[in-house]
């Protein structure tokens, strides 16, 4: 069995990136949203699952990253990072686009099942808990996420893997 050693990043969709979590944006899932804030805004209710599973350990920890844009590519991944206890959530501030790169698995990514999506500046995104994910990469200028997750401070907030040179996998932009 040969590895892959690129991917290409694909646009982000609800149903494509089902798997690995939510798509957070409005109407995103084909709801009208309802009327609020006196006619002045619609609202867009349910639009992801947001779990904790360190109930009485973890307190919700919303906090705000600012990426350097990715300065060339194909864009090398050489590391993977999961949160088994909690949902995680990231709602750009200010992007234009940005990329997401994910994968399934168990203890280990399982690299098989790599994928990478371009979001727009309108579309957040959740990682199940455990879903194998690289850390933000923003597209065209710095960007900054609110991040929502739940958080002790313990070991078992986050896991982190580094993928030896050979596992490695370059995420190439479409035209």
């Amino acid at each position: 069995m040969s590895r892959r050693q690129h991917i290409a990043a694909h646009s982000l969709s609800p149903a494509a990136y089902a798997p690995y979590g939510d798509v957070l944006m409005a109407m995103s899932y084909g709801q009208p949203g309802r009327p609020a804030n006196q006619g002045t805004a619609r609202r867009f209710d349910h639009l992801a699952g947001i779990e904790n599973l360190r109930p009485g350990r973890a307190s919700l920890n919303v906090s705000v990253f600012r990426c350097s844009p990715a300065s060339s590519f194909p864009f090398p991944i050489a590391q993977l990072e999961r949160h088994p206890g909690s949902t995680q959530a990231f709602v750009p501030m200010n992007a234009q686009r940005y990329l997401v790169v994910v994968a399934l698995g168990g203890d280990q990514p399982d690299l098989a099942t790599l994928t990478a999506f371009v979001a727009r500046g309108a579309q957040g995104v959740t990682y199940r808990p455990g879903v194998w994910h690289h850390p933000m990469i923003a597209l065209d200028a710095e960007t900054d996420f609110v991040c929502l997750v739940w958080e002790d401070g313990s070991p078992g907030d986050c896991d982190v893997v580094e993928l030896a040179e050979g596992e490695r996998v370059a995420v190439e932009l479409p035209p």
